[in-house]
């Protein structure tokens, strides 16, 4: 199945960055109007591939650029023979500027311009020119009543730059936001539109980069990458002559009584990402089934931390926290690998015993929470977590100075040194028991295969996101196993074994 969104930039930037790049165009030559009649053919051209047989057309419009947008939108389709009319929520007297000028050139065209009211019909294509990327607070009305129209009117939208009231920067719902069958993003992509609620509020996104200058965009350094195969580090071919003592030695951690399944999900997944050794501490009800289930895996009982020393010593990745349990058992197994050094990635009871404060965290950690996790190593509520994604995978990363990975739609890996990705991929058939699992494996075993815990991270978010994808056109019911085979086809994509 072809990723819907590799034709995208990896670049992301954020909303007062766009505004910069807009300026500096302007300044390197670059009339505004000219960027806006860019804009709006770039929306025209989009709209018509998009719904060829549409004929009909009604922008609801604002008072800003982006509402000039619209207007110079609706002059085309009229030009070309549509129904047109637009609902103006912003009084069309009160436009300036470009803005101002592009209204005056849909008269021109003879497009009818009619005030916003509770009743007015909306018909055909609907394209929200309402608000732009410069919102910050809440949406007034009558604009919140002109976009819960538009989101009850069951009816096709594009969505000029950004489905309007939707924050650019966070992906948060500003009181409202309209959904978009049609986003077209200009200049570059922000980062509202990949993270938060975006994954509810924008569909086929198509990027307009409106001619821009590259040694122009060069000027201003992007806040995030978006994961693709063209950013991503990838696995290095093996010589004929690898063996497994050189692809890492993965000990997983976890499995309490009643939670072996975990820890059984998180080694299996490290086995099939091509670690060289996996080994497998838990308690020893779970042992029969996994050996039973994998027999290629080490799995040794282990009822307590004394029991766990030798294994540490001969691991060099450790995986600590699926099914581990926050008790005695749990502390004592997760203080004795808080004390190996050596790369670590923790997930799970690892991360709540650390929000806690019932243990240090060592160098060299990968941590990988999702929303309720991440509040409770933060201290804070999960809705103010999901309202600023990026602000949190960053002061986490900060804080315990590790690579964090903030799952959930839009997944974010954050670096201490400040880099962040943003992974596009994923479906919500992946909404179950175990996948978190699957990824902490995943993680261990690329980190034993040499690759940097920044890079290794990135890398599994994106082949886990993508295999889940690929197994999503059967729907529901997916289980966190049936990745395996699908993460083990798509690393081969793209690190393949042999040269």
């Amino acid at each position: 199945m072809p990723d819907a969104h590799d034709e995208l930039p990896l670049q992301i930037y954020s909303a007062a960055q766009v505004r910069e790049l807009d300026a500096r165009l302007i300044a390197s030559g670059t009339p505004g109007y000219e960027l806006m009649q860019r804009a709006a053919h770039a929306s025209w051209r989009a709209l018509r591939q998009h719904w060829p047989q549409a004929g009909c057309l009604t922008v609801l419009a604002g008072r800003g650029n982006n509402a000039g947008d619209g207007y110079l939108i609706a002059a085309q389709a009229k030009r070309a023979g549509w129904q047109v009319q637009v609902l103006a929520v912003g009084e069309a007297a009160q436009l300036q500027g470009d803005a101002a000028q592009a209204c005056a050139e849909a008269r021109a065209a003879e497009v009818e311009i009619v005030p916003w009211s509770e009743c007015a019909p909306l018909r055909g294509v609907l394209v929200d020119a309402l608000l732009g990327t410069g919102l910050t607070g809440p949406v007034r009305e009558p604009y919140a009543q002109a976009i819960r129209r538009i989101n009850a009117s069951g009816l096709p939208v594009l969505a000029v730059d950004i489905p309007s009231g939707l924050c650019a920067d966070t992906g948060s719902e500003l009181g409202v936001a309209g959904r978009a069958d049609l986003p077209v993003s200009f200049i570059a992509n922000k980062m509202g539109l990949f993270s938060g609620v975006a994954a509810d509020r924008v569909g086929a996104l198509v990027f307009a980069p409106l001619q821009t200058d590259p040694q122009v965009q060069a000027q201003v350094p992007a806040i995030a990458q978006r994961l693709a195969p063209g950013g991503l580090l990838t696995l290095p071919p093996r010589a004929r002559t690898a063996h497994k003592g050189q692809l890492g030695h993965v000990l997983l951690i976890g499995g309490e009584r009643g939670f072996g399944g975990a820890a059984l999900l998180a080694a299996e997944a490290a086995l099939r990402a091509g670690a060289g050794l996996v080994s497998l501490a838990t308690r020893v009800e779970h042992v029969a089934a996994a050996l039973t289930r994998r027999p290629e895996m080490m799995c040794v009982p282990v009822a307590s931390a004394n029991q766990l020393k030798p294994l540490l010593a001969a691991a060099t990745v450790l995986v600590v926290g699926p099914g581990l349990g926050q008790g005695a058992w749990g502390r004592s197994l997760l203080s004795a690998a808080a004390s190996r050094e050596c790369v670590q990635v923790w997930d799970a009871d690892a991360l709540n015993l650390l929000a806690a404060g019932l243990v240090s965290l060592p160098a060299d950690c990968v941590l990988t929470p999702h929303p309720g996790e991440a509040a409770r190593l933060l201290g804070t509520s999960v809705a103010l977590l999901q309202a600023d994604r990026q602000a949190a995978a960053q002061a986490l990363s900060a804080r315990y100075q590790a690579v964090v990975v903030l799952k959930g739609a839009g997944t974010l890996v954050a670096a201490p040194d400040g880099r962040l990705a943003v992974c596009s991929n994923g479906h919500p058939a992946m909404a179950g028991a175990g996948f978190g699992d699957v990824l902490a494996g995943l993680t261990g075993a690329l980190l034993g295969q040499g690759l940097p815990a920044f890079d290794a991270a990135r890398l599994a978010v994106w082949l886990h996101a993508r295999a889940g994808e690929q197994l999503a056109v059967l729907g529901r019911g997916m289980a966190a196993s049936d990745l395996l085979p699908a993460i083990r086809a798509q690393l081969e994509e793209v690190s393949p074994c042999l040269a």
